[in-house]
């Protein structure tokens, strides 16, 4: 049995560059408040939401994948001929029997490479974990060939009109997986969690709205987080005789369906430390917490008073390790596969190459019914690489700020017109695409047969 240690493997295995996208037009969420005629604050307090992203008729998942991929592409230099395997994770479906992937190949159509192993993944918001971890081990395998791995997660999260609507976003993440990477998956150290329930699921073929029980997904995901945060823990100490808490990570990041819960789910870590770590240390270092370190975690998924006293606790480590890594979402929303993705993304923003080197960044990924897992990653110069990877995103702010607003009553009808044409056959778009970032492919018809053909505007 391989323990982790065997020569032969490659080297430092990880992400080597990334790309996101997300859509050029937005929602204020106060103006979407007013719209809605709720109390001010719920969606920028309450969720802790600024921004919302949302898609045209124009746009589908092909168009949103077949952009990221190709912008990185492009941004990176990398010849088609290099990719070996591609998997999109996503739980925007299009064709029950086609998968993204197969589009995103006609990129590849010019280089001759249609060597290429992978298809599509899906399972609510854990899709794009679990193409990421399958393409790990394949660059870790007997069938490895050299070449990169190429992992895209992306999603376009909508709603039905009403108190979820707010949490809706898209966008997508493309990433570029091999060895001599900047940044490392750590290997031997990752814990999931997985069971069978309902708590966000999509049954209905005919809508893009999913069927959400929203007390049970939250107690789902704080669920998931006692648990993969207990075995990740277990296995640093079987590995490297390694005592985890938060300070063991320069950085923390979480699945965001919404950025209030984040904090939340950071303060639940401190909480788990409260309880696991010796007397002496929650004495020395979180004496505030010490009346509650006799709880039952499973006790207090909605226990206020212990949520707030850990929530103000966690702030200061809040502030520094996990509220950087929020800055997309909080602009465009839950982009779902590629939300914890665009939470990476921010945080490698958020510093400067030299603030970044040698951190070592925890990832909590969870998607419903349900599959969680958490892993950590380490950042290091890999030779200049971590220079090029942060180049790329390097404009990911400048983007955000180009993005135009759309009043709530377009917004809302914009919805409308998507829940409309979704699925129609033969359809021919009629939203403009004007405003649309430079790169961006777009739909430009559905004929009768469904058979999608699009377009990319260059300027």
């Amino acid at each position: 049995m391989n323990n982790g240690t065997d020569k032969s493997w490659p080297p430092h295995v990880g992400i080597v560059a990334l790309e996101i996208y997300f859509p050029s037009q937005y929602v204020d969420q106060t103006e979407l408040e007013e719209f809605d005629g709720v109390s001010g604050g719920k969606y920028t307090i309450g969720l802790g939401q600024s921004k919302m992203g949302f898609c045209s008729d124009r746009e589908d998942i092909n168009s949103l994948c077949l952009t990221v991929v190709k912008n990185l592409m492009e941004k990176h230099n990398i010849g088609y001929e290099k990719i070996g395997r591609i998997e999109v994770g996503t739980e925007t479906i299009l064709d029950k029997s086609k998968s993204v992937k197969s589009v995103l190949m006609q990129l590849f159509e010019a280089s001759g490479n249609t060597d290429i192993e992978g298809v599509d993944t899906t399972n609510a918001c854990y899709g794009g974990t679990a193409a990421l971890f399958n393409s790990l081990s394949w660059v870790e395998s007997s069938a490895w060939d050299g070449r990169y791995a190429l992992v895209v997660a992306g999603d376009i999260a909508v709603y039905a009109s009403g108190a979820a609507r707010p949490t809706g976003g898209a966008g997508a993440v493309a990433m570029l997986v091999g060895p001599n990477a900047p940044l490392v998956i750590e290997r031997g150290l990752r814990a999931s969690h997985s069971a069978h329930v309902y708590d966000f699921y999509k049954p209905d073929l005919e809508s893009e709205f999913p069927r959400v029980d929203g007390k049970l997904s939250i107690q789902c995901y704080l669920s998931s987080l006692d648990k993969c945060y207990k075995r990740f823990s277990e296995k640093a100490k079987a590995k490297n005789s390694e005592t985890i808490s938060l300070e063991s990570f320069d950085g923390i990041l979480f699945h965001s369906p919404y950025c209030k819960l984040v904090q939340k789910s950071l303060a639940r870590l401190l909480l788990n430390d409260a309880i696991s770590l010796p007397e002496a240390d929650v004495k020395s270092k979180y004496s505030d917490l010490e009346s509650i370190r006799s709880v039952k975690l499973e006790d207090t998924y909605f226990d206020r008073d212990v949520e707030t006293k850990v929530v103000s606790s966690s702030k200061k480590i809040f502030e520094g390790k996990t509220k950087p890594s929020l800055h997309l979402a909080n602009q465009v929303g839950n982009m779902y596969t590629p939300s914890v993705y665009g939470g990476l993304v921010s945080y490698l923003a958020s510093k400067t190459e030299a603030q970044l080197v040698d951190n070592r960044v925890c990832v909590f990924s969870y998607g419903s019914g349900l599959q969680a897992s958490m892993y950590s990653i380490r950042i290091c110069k890999a030779n200049g690489q971590l220079t090029k990877l942060l180049g790329g995103i390097s404009d990911v702010n400048s983007r955000l700020d180009s993005r135009k607003k759309i009043q709530p009553a377009l917004f809302e009808k914009t919805m409308t017109l998507r829940q409309e044409v979704h699925h129609k056959a033969p359809y021919v778009p009629v939203e403009p695409v004007a405003d649309f970032f430079p790169g961006t492919y777009y739909l430009e018809s559905v004929d009768d047969m469904h058979r999608r053909k699009y377009t990319r505007k260059m300027k």
